[in-house]
This record gives structure tokens, C-alpha cells and sequence, in this order.
């Protein structure tokens, strides 16, 4: 599997209380929250509506696997920005790097497997085309 990064998508996100603990520091699971938002407005950006893709294409993506570093915490009421590059794509699956940012410093690392599934019994199925494809070549991968 060869990395072919493509340009990072960016997503905002506002620290509310109820992503953090007592002491206003976010909660560790509020992040998984954080980085699937990204990857769902990544989606809607080209398009795709989850909705749908399950109704029209019996289509769901679930995470597969995910490794998180945790470099430094968020706070309530921090601005940070989230991004998703899809980085490598297998048959039924695609790997995606995420990155937690605010302003300049990376508060956290992610790389999230996701597997495409049908959604009538969530066994395995091959990448829709439109993910498939690496649009900057017009080749599958």
C-alpha cells in the first residue's frame, strides 16, 4: 500500500462544556466525535450524503481501526480545526490521516481505517467509484 495523499480537507470546531471535563480540558471520547465530523463534512463537501448512500446504494462506512496520538489537550471554548487527507484506499477499505488543530500547534494525530460495508448485513464491499478513483490521476488505486 503506497501513500497518495490527497489535500487535506479542514473543518472547524467550538469546545463546549459538554466536550470536556470538570476542569474545562476536553474529554478523551469528545475527540473521536471531533474527527468523525470531519470526515462527515469531507463527505458533504463532495457531495455525498450518508443518508442516501445507504437508501440508494446499500452503503455504510464504519471505522475499521484507529490509532490516536494525543499530543497536547483542548480546552473549553477553544477554536481548533480538523482535517481529514484520504491517504490510501484498498478494496473494501480506505485509510484516512486526521489532525486536530489550533492555530498552528497539532493537538492530536489520527489514522482511521474505514471499511465499506452493505448496509443490509455489513459484510465487506468494494469502494464506490467515486472512492475509488484517484480524481488528481483519473486512475483507480
Amino acid at each position: 500500500m503506497t501513500p497518495d495523499v490527497i489535500p487535506a480537507f479542514s473543518f472547524p470546531i467550538r469546545v463546549y462544556w459538554e466536550d470536556t471535563d470538570a476542569g474545562g480540558v476536553v474529554y478523551h471520547a469528545s475527540y473521536l466525535r471531533f474527527l468523525e465530523r470531519a470526515r462527515t463534512e469531507w463527505l458533504r463537501a463532495q457531495g455525498i450524503q450518508q443518508q442516501r448512500l445507504r437508501a440508494e446504494d446499500d452503503l455504510v462506512m464504519a471505522v475499521r481501526e484507529m490509532q490516536i496520538d494525543f499530543l497536547k489537550p483542548a480546552r473549553l471554548d477553544d477554536q481548533l480545526r480538523a482535517t481529514m487527507a484520504l491517504v490510501a484506499r484498498k478494496r473494501a477499505s480506505f485509510l484516512v490521516s486526521q489532525e486536530l488543530l489550533r492555530g498552528d500547534a497539532c493537538l492530536l494525530r489520527a489514522r482511521v481505517r474505514i471499511a465499506c460495508l452493505h448496509a443490509t448485513d455489513f459484510s465487506p464491499r468494494a469502494l464506490p467509484p467515486w472512492l475509488a478513483v484517484d480524481t488528481r490521476h483519473g486512475d483507480a488505486t
